[in-house]
């Protein structure tokens, strides 16, 4: 693993922690429900940073959470600016994480032909 990808995990990580803890202590926002940071990819450049949410609640619930997350992009970017002082702060886009929710899926579907198995 080259030392940049090394750093950029340790920035990426770093990303995530200050938003997690953001999200859950900052934001008063009532549309953003129960919201786990999953993960955070950072462009190199430090421009950008996609930030992976696991949302729990109805499709619903999952897009005002989303909205609520976007309008409150400048109290979550200045909390990263303040907490990590990169050379520059990105800027975030919320995505939704559907990784566990697939993978429950997928779990009810294997149980599925299991038990039609047996």
């Amino acid at each position: 693993m080259s030392p940049g990808g090394a750093r950029m995990r340790r920035v990426d990580e770093a990303v995530r922690e200050v938003l997690g803890d953001a999200v859950t202590q900052d934001l008063k926002d009532p549309r953003v429900g129960f919201v786990t940071v999953t993960e955070v990819r950072t462009s190199p450049d430090l421009r950008h940073a996609r930030v992976f949410v696991s949302v729990f609640g109805t499709p619903e619930e999952k897009t005002a959470t989303l909205e609520g997350l976007a309008s409150a992009h400048g109290i979550l970017q200045a909390r990263v600016a303040r907490e990590l002082r990169l050379k520059r702060t990105p800027a975030l886009e919320f995505t939704l994480d559907d990784t566990a929710e697939r993978a429950a899926k997928l779990e009810a579907l294997i149980e599925d032909v299991t038990e039609d198995e047996g």
